[in-house]
């Protein structure tokens, strides 16, 4: 069972970078464990980090401005590469609800849906206002709405609505992942069985 996801209001953190690619997202290096705890620690290492460990302080999740925003927001064709699940681990175990994007690689978007994390695609021309207003304003904050399927520029004002498949928003809406939307179902599963023994 997850965090039941509504209504989010947050800062955003800019990544107006695109063709970020899994690996990117966490490397190799860090995919030998399976329980998805644990890897928030190495989302971006690379660009995080330098060799020695250190933060690198001009990357945009090192600046403490950012620290409390659970939205990211990402250029286009976010998530492509390898389909390893292990970058939507690390997405979600870092804290982000929401990824904004003009586009995801499709393996990486369903992975984000399967770990609580809501991709929002939005037209190109959205997303470049919303960098616009993070470098005008870093404190400036969106409202994502999943039951009206609408993201909100709070600063301009101006929203776009965004699809989601209807399985994955009843499931994000009230905390279930595939497993615990079997398990909620199970009575309806046994009572078909018996009308179609």
């Amino acid at each position: 069972m997850k965090d039941k996801f509504n209504v989010i209001v947050s800062q955003c953190v800019p990544l107006p970078l695109e063709n970020v690619d899994t690996d990117q997202i966490i490397p190799a290096r860090f995919l030998k464990a399976t329980d998805r705890t644990g890897f928030g620690e190495a989302l971006f290492r690379d660009w995080r980090f330098d060799a020695s460990g250190q933060p690198r302080p001009q990357f945009v999740l090192n600046d403490p401005q950012f620290r409390d925003a659970v939205v990211l927001v990402a250029g286009k064709n976010f998530g492509c590469g390898s389909s390893r699940e292990h970058a939507a681990w690390a997405i979600a175990d870092y804290g982000f609800r929401v990824v904004v994007s003009s586009f995801f690689a499709d393996i990486h978007k369903q992975n984000e849906l399967n770990n609580g994390v809501l991709p929002v695609v939005v037209s190109e021309a959205f997303l470049q206002e919303l960098f616009a207003t993070i470098a005008a304003d870093p404190g400036m904050k969106v409202e994502v709405n999943l039951p009206e399927q609408r993201i909100t520029n709070l600063k301009t004002g101006h929203s776009e609505h965004f699809a989601i498949n209807g399985y994955k928003k009843h499931c994000l809406m009230n905390g279930l992942d595939d497993i615990d939307y079997l398990v909620a179902n199970q009575d309806k599963t046994v009572e078909w069985e018996k009308k179609n023994e």
